[in-house]
């Protein structure tokens, strides 16, 4: 592998590194190291990847003529090309004997939710049921109500005008009432319940599952590896996964990162969908700005459409007084927050429209009853905290106002982005900051009002934030586990090395003619570790 590569040995590159004579000598000592980096850690993952392909897992093939095709008889619009493609791949992996590890990404709004149903539907046609994991409580709530709505009486099976091939779809979180519960609880066991959407609850030890065939995971970051994991264990055999994201994430960190699953990627947007343009309002430079963005949604709402408008705190009095002290002290205002701007605006810019807010605090009946009132149009101004950042779906909604979009991170700005324009009118996003134009908060800004663009932008957000502990807990990363290697910089290098790893793999699963690169292996995965990537 060395001599193919033309990598100096390790004695020497360490040599040269420490003491290089000539700069040739540092970039063979470079490209020794970061190799050894790049290959070591593919090696981990490629075996990882190899473990898993050994699992047994029930195969699950729909049957022709039932629920799933009776679902696509009653879309009324036609899957986009990418949509078809992706659908194929998810069914040649579900009709295997090995479980699915597939990552499904698709920028906002690309469709994601209407693939992993067909997923589920076809599991559920297999006899096995299906789980989709969300990461809040508002979010599997619309889940729940958008599949229920997407799948119409197929989705009442053995209630009085379902129909005859439907299952049943239930919802489980934690704040549900107890006989709804114990009724959901009931219906998993006996496999009465074909779908289930629900949050963290389902993970708990009470859930049991008749057949549990396939998980779905939406949001990927939100999730805990471990709780991925004791969803899993809950199927007989282990059952497929799907894990699905809309945070864009760029080929490499797919590869380091989620290395252990195959990727698919959803980038066509469905047809109907308008361009959103994004502004940025610079509230201390030009503050006739900022009174251009109220009229701008005092427009919008008088031509019948609604708007967001997003802050970075609640505001309720229970935020920590450590970070209220910090932030004076570092000279900046405390971040804007939820009920204080609700207030301002209802007395003042917005005055005589109905205003709401929802954050995170809220009793879930009370949040649950505002996104519906929202949803139906009864409320034209919703102001929230990033609650609404994934998965809310109102197609009327066609403006946003980010508050302080400075303290938001560039994924975090493009998701929350992506809740408007979701209909036919055209979306506009308003990106309000008081930082100063030289700042680079506010190259950040600019950067996600010049591209609509998800992997572009994740890109650029890596560049800012440093990769993150590739194999640990940490996600901001500033302190990197990796020495030489930056995952943008060095895509090749990734990419060769997954290759040569899983050649390596295949050959000698256990390592067993490599004593060097078994040793190199547990330097880098120390217990620890190791143990966060099994429960990958």
């Amino acid at each position: 592998l060395r001599e193919g590569r033309g990598l100096v040995p390790l004695t020497e590159a360490l040599l040269k590194i420490h003491r290089p004579g000539t700069k040739a000598d540092i970039e063979d000592a470079r490209r020794r190291l970061k190799w050894d980096e790049a290959f070591v850690l593919q090696v981990a993952l490629a075996r990882r990847r190899h473990a898993d392909a050994q699992l047994p897992a029930v195969a699950r093939r729909p049957a022709p003529g039932g629920l799933l095709d009776a679902f696509d008889a009653t879309l009324p619009f036609t899957l986009t090309a990418g949509q078809q493609a992706v659908s194929r791949e998810i069914f040649d992996d579900l009709a295997t004997e090995h479980p699915m590890h597939r990552l499904l990404q698709g920028e906002v709004g690309s469709g994601k939710t209407l693939v992993a149903l067909r997923a589920m539907l076809a599991v559920v046609d297999a006899g096995g049921q299906a789980a989709m994991l969300a990461p809040t409580e508002v979010l599997a709530q619309q889940h729940h109500r958008s599949i229920t709505e997407m799948m119409g009486e197929l989705a009442e099976g053995g209630m009085l005008g379902g129909s005859d091939q439907g299952t049943k779809v239930v919802l489980l979180t934690g704040s549900m009432g107890m006989p709804a519960r114990r009724q959901a609880l009931l219906d998993l066991v006996t496999g009465e319940a074909g779908i289930v959407i629900g949050t963290h609850a389902l993970i708990e030890d009470k859930v049991q599952f008749h057949d549990l065939g396939l998980v779905v995971v939406d949001e990927q970051h939100r999730f805990g590896v471990e709780q991925r994991d004791a969803l899993r264990s809950k199927g007989r055999q282990p059952p497929h996964l799907l894990v699905m994201t809309a945070t864009p994430i760029p080929r490499t960190v797919a590869m380091t990162v989620f290395g252990d699953l195959e990727t698919s990627v959803l980038d066509q947007l469905p047809a109907g969908r308008s361009p959103i343009a994004t502004h940025v309002v610079p509230a201390k430079d030009k503050p006739h700005f900022l009174t251009r963005a109220w009229e701008r949604v005092r427009e919008e709402v008088e031509k019948g459409h609604q708007a967001y408008v997003v802050c970075p705190r609640i505001g309720d009095g229970e935020d920590d007084p450590k970070k209220k002290q910090a932030a004076e002290e570092a000279d900046r205002r405390p971040p804007l927050a939820v009920l204080d701007v609700a207030e301002q605006l209802s007395r003042g810019p917005l005055a005589g429209l109905s205003v709401e807010v929802l954050h995170g605090r809220m009793d879930p009946a009370d949040k649950d009853a505002v996104m519906r009132r929202f949803a139906a149009g009864e409320v034209q101004v919703l102001v929230a905290t990033t609650v609404i950042e994934v998965g809310v779906n109102v197609p009327n909604s066609t403006v946003m106002v980010i508050m302080d979009a400075d303290r938001f991170g560039v994924s975090q700005l493009h998701q929350l982005r992506g809740r408007v324009g979701r209909g036919s009118a055209p979306g506009l996003c308003l990106l309000v900051s008081e930082m100063h134009e030289a700042s680079p908060a506010r190259a950040r800004l600019a950067a996600v009002a010049a591209t609509l663009d998800g992997f572009e932008l994740s890109r650029i957000d890596l560049e800012q934030r440093r990769e993150g502990d590739v194999l640990g807990q940490a996600q901001s990363g500033v302190r990197s586990s990796l020495r030489m290697l930056a995952v943008i910089e060095d895509e090749e290098v990734i990419a060769q090395a997954r290759e040569e790893a899983a050649r390596v793999v295949a050959a000698d699963p256990e390592l067993e003619g490599l004593p060097g690169l078994r040793g190199a292996l547990d330097a880098l995965l120390d217990a620890e570790r190791e143990q966060y990537l099994e429960k990958g």
